[in-house]
């Protein structure tokens, strides 16, 4: 378990590593400033502690142990340009605290995007106070500060992983309070039914009476629908964060990697009339109208001659057994075959969107035998990009059954702890409504209602145990 210290002052690369045009050092902290004070030098001469809120300054990082100290005017320091050992020209950014991601004084460093450059200037600022930041320890700082609540971090890791725009959306809408907004109002009902039952414990001689009780159901049936609806945006809301896995298949030489290369739109497989040219797998992710799909492309060969083809065909069977749709392609210009038929008993468990390939040849197969096994069924020519368009739909249909809606509502669950969390409080909600129907002591109602509290507060993190708080920063970058 990572124990944090909000005392420390951390410092990381906050950009990914590699050669760019620009990376940042970020540096948050009580002595952020003190820090960067003695490691750059400013254009106009002053100190990153006398610089405004908000305001970025260009100037150089540089060795302090060249500068010679000014003894004579406070804060003046005199660098005769033949001593100074320059490491980096950089523009430096201030944000002073409260008002800054972590609510806290915040230097950001914006240098060259070098490997060498970027870690020559974390060491000089390690070396003057800070330590490395753990992962996700900026946003976590963000959170145990009360500038964001727990829902809203999770949502900084899911705008950082998006894939494509529709679950950016949903990134930004949880980031910006959405969901919790929404939450913290059902939180409030019925923390207010819980104090109308808790004075009713208190004070038994007050009995509620039948008209103040058919209230309290009527405003625990309205947060069980609300609960509803937010948990009803869950499958569509997992479908745009996570994606769906989709595997394609068929028989030798059908054209499989011609189908995959015109989904991508850019030429990924080597597409050639021999049969067996794919020998493995091959993976890529595309955006299917907003749907982030990781699309494999599977080896055909039916027969293996090798170690490596058999090696080939465990792991396109692996691939099958787990995906979430395969895309069983066919020849139009020939005759259906053993392989074919093979293919399709072994992925009959399976959903499956029947892709009859090459419709610009002479048509020579069996579509009828097809359409007898499965209910979408679609004409295309991957060479010539024909019918994409109607896969793609039935692609979408299939895997979201008609609720992969890409231009989401305002709030659209999309992360596992929160449903999951969200599931079992609406599970006490209605529990409650149960007993209090059967006529059962307030004692066992308001239980569950404080129960169902603290599934919210858990999303929320209102209330949190340090093991939740590792596992969810821990996925995060060590600069994030």
């Amino acid at each position: 378990m990572v124990k944090y210290n909000l005392n420390d002052t951390i410092a990381a690369i906050a950009t990914a590593i590699g050669e760019s045009g620009i990376g940042i050092v970020r540096i948050s902290g009580k002595d952020a400033f003190n820090i960067a004070d003695k490691i750059f030098i400013s254009k106009d001469k002053k100190k990153p502690s006398d610089f405004k809120t908000y305001t970025t300054h260009y100037g150089f990082i540089v060795d302090p142990r060249s500068l010679i100290l000014d003894s004579g005017k406070k804060s003046s320091i005199q660098h005769p340009a033949s001593s100074i050992q320059y490491i980096d020209e950089v523009i430096l950014t201030v944000m002073r605290a409260p008002k800054s991601f972590t609510k806290e004084d915040v230097v950001e460093i914006n240098c060259h995007g070098g490997i060498v450059a970027l870690r020559t200037v974390l060491e000089l600022v390690l070396e003057k106070g800070a330590r490395l930041a753990e992962p996700g320890e900026f946003t976590k700082r963000a959170f145990l500060n009360g500038r964001i609540d727990l829902a809203q971090a999770e949502a900084v890791l899911d705008i950082i992983r998006a894939k494509t725009d529709a679950a950016l959306k949903i990134g930004m809408q949880q980031l910006k309070g959405a969901l919790s907004t929404q939450l913290n109002k059902i939180r409030k009902e019925l923390l207010d039914i819980l104090v109308v039952l808790e004075a009713n414990i208190d004070f038994p001689e007050e009995e509620i009476g039948a008209a103040d009780l058919k209230k309290v159901m009527n405003r625990l049936n309205n947060a069980d629908k609300e609960l509803r609806q937010i948990l009803d945006s869950s499958q569509r809301g997992k479908i745009l964060r996570e994606g769906v896995n989709i595997v394609i298949c068929g028989k030798p030489n059908v054209g499989k990697s011609s189908l995959l290369n015109t989904l991508l739109k850019t030429e990924r497989s080597i597409v050639s009339r021999i049969p067996g040219t794919t020998r493995d797998t091959i993976e890529e992710i595309i955006d299917i109208k907003g749907v982030p799909i990781k699309i494999v492309d599977t080896a055909g060969i039916i027969e293996p001659k090798d170690l490596v083809e058999r090696k080939a065909i465990q792991r396109a069977r692996k691939y099958i057994a787990s995906a979430d749709l395969v895309i069983l392609l066919f020849d139009a210009s020939k005759k259906l075959s053993k392989e074919d038929n093979l293919l399709m008993r072994r992925v009959k468990n399976k959903p499956v969107v029947a892709a009859i390939n090459k419709i610009d040849l002479r048509q020579r197969i069996e579509k009828a035998k097809i359409k007898e096994r499965f209910l979408r069924v679609i004409d295309i020519s991957a060479k010539k990009a024909q019918n994409i368009n109607c896969l793609e739909e039935a692609i979408l249909d299939l895997v979201s059954r008609g609720k992969a809606d890409t231009q989401p509502e305002s709030i659209l669950l999309s992360n596992a702890r929160h449903i999951e969390a969200l599931k079992e409080a609406q599970k006490l909600i209605v529990q409650a409504v149960g007993l209090l129907d059967n006529g059962m002591s307030i004692e066992f109602i308001a239980q569950d209602l404080k129960d169902a509290l603290s599934n919210l507060d858990n999303i929320l993190g209102k209330t949190f145990s340090e093991d939740l708080l590792d596992n969810i920063f821990n996925q995060f970058c060590i600069g994030k």
